[in-house]
């Protein structure tokens, strides 16, 4: 039973507890500590990176053991073994943020076990603890984006002339995130000749794992947050607001191995099918 949260300067504590109806005889009960970053490609990229799988093997960040009973007797009942294990990690490596991606996973885990003779099964237990990153000193910086859609604005359009003419305004608070508070921003329907569908918020990760043959880059979506439903009022302020998720987001990471990072879409879907999407990249960070 650890303590669940921690920052890469704590002692991971708890308290291990055994219940039996008899008298237990055991060859010494263990706890291990892992953390790995784990890497995989998409289909579409294994074929191009075959060297990829020999290059790239799990980071590992973190893998101790300690003992915590040497061989012996527990009593029946219930015995509470108290533990502190200190976050050592190997080496120069760095304690990265818990994060649960696609093909990214960072992810930390205790593990107990408990020895016994031949005739008797080995008892294992393990559980997850989730790692934050320590926050980052000074002030973040604020970096509001204003922007404004039309057919004209619109990027990978084949047939622009087919397009319904729309004006779509509005504007970000700011795409340098603090991870712990919403995205938030306003958006405008100030004309459309067709009629609104949907306006949607999609958060979307982009995940790049590589190594010295290539880079796979691969964006997945996170979350779908729909903003409004039919035919909006021209010229009505829709609030734009967005928690990120935890475990599925942390603060944008950059490595020589792997990248994650963090995207947002306003799409806008008509009632003739037309699909307009507008993308933002946003930098998350722990404060």
């Amino acid at each position: 039973m650890p303590k669940e949260e921690l920052t890469n300067k704590e002692v991971l504590s708890g308290v291990v507890v055994i219940t039996s109806k008899d008298t237990v005889q055991h060859q010494g009960i263990s706890l291990t500590m892992e953390g790995s970053v784990n890497l995989q490609l998409s289909a579409k990229s294994v074929g191009v990176f075959e060297a990829f799988y020999n290059s790239v093997k799990p980071i590992q960040i973190i893998n101790s053991t300690i003992e915590m009973v040497k061989p012996g007797k527990l009593p029946s009942g219930k015995t509470e073994i108290p533990f502190e294990f200190p976050l050592h990690m190997k080496g120069n490596k760095v304690l990265y943020e818990t994060y649960h991606g696609v093909f990214v996973n960072i992810q930390y885990t205790l593990r107990c076990d408990m020895r016994r003779s031949l005739l008797a099964k080995d008892l294992t237990k393990t559980c997850e603890f989730i790692v934050h990153s320590l926050s980052q000193k000074g002030k973040l910086l604020p970096s509001p984006v204003d922007f404004t859609i039309t057919p004209e604005t619109l990027q990978n359009v084949k047939e622009r002339a087919s397009l319904p003419k729309f004006l779509i305004r509005g504007h970000l608070n700011s795409t340098n995130c603090v991870i712990t508070q919403p995205l938030t921003g306003e958006l405008v329907v100030e004309s459309a000749e067709a009629a609104v569908k949907s306006i949607e918020l999609q958060l979307v990760r982009v995940e790049t794992c590589g190594c010295a043959e290539g880079y796979a880059r691969d964006a997945t979506e996170i979350q779908n947050i729909q903003i409004a439903d039919g035919d909006v009022c021209r010229g009505l302020p829709i609030p734009i607001y967005m928690v990120f998720p935890r475990l599925f987001t942390c603060p944008t990471l950059e490595t020589t191995n792997f990248k994650v990072e963090f995207e947002v879409n306003i799409v806008v879907l008509l009632h003739d099918d037309h699909l307009i999407t507008e993308n933002f990249p946003l930098k998350l960070c722990r404060m």
